[in-house]
């Protein structure tokens, strides 16, 4: 999503012409909404706004994706028990409660 310059508007602007606004993101112009010259807000399209929530979904998928790589190139192959990990912190099994 590219804004350009012609659509930064400052709040003012938007609260006196928000309509316009509206239909301007309906239409697929976005508004980067500005405050003492610092962005605020987006008005964007329901098309756009569901392509960034798509967009955030899948760098959370490749984020997993990465990290289950790492762990699979990293992986030694050793497994150890809940008995032997207990025992190692001084825990004894019978005393974990199955709450």
């Amino acid at each position: 999503m590219n804004i350009n310059t012609d659509d930064l508007v400052s709040v003012t602007e938007a609260n006196s012409s928000l309509s316009r606004l509206l239909n301007e993101a309906h239409e697929g112009r976005s508004k980067l909404v500005m405050r003492n010259n610092k962005p605020l807000a987006a008005i964007v399209s329901p098309q756009d706004a569901a392509r960034l929530q798509r967009l955030d979904e899948l760098e959370d998928d490749l984020r997993l994706l990465a990290l289950a790589l790492a762990r699979t190139i990293t992986d030694d192959g050793a497994r150890h028990s809940l008995h032997d990990v207990a025992a190692e912190f001084g825990i004894d099994p019978a005393d974990l409660d199955e709450d």
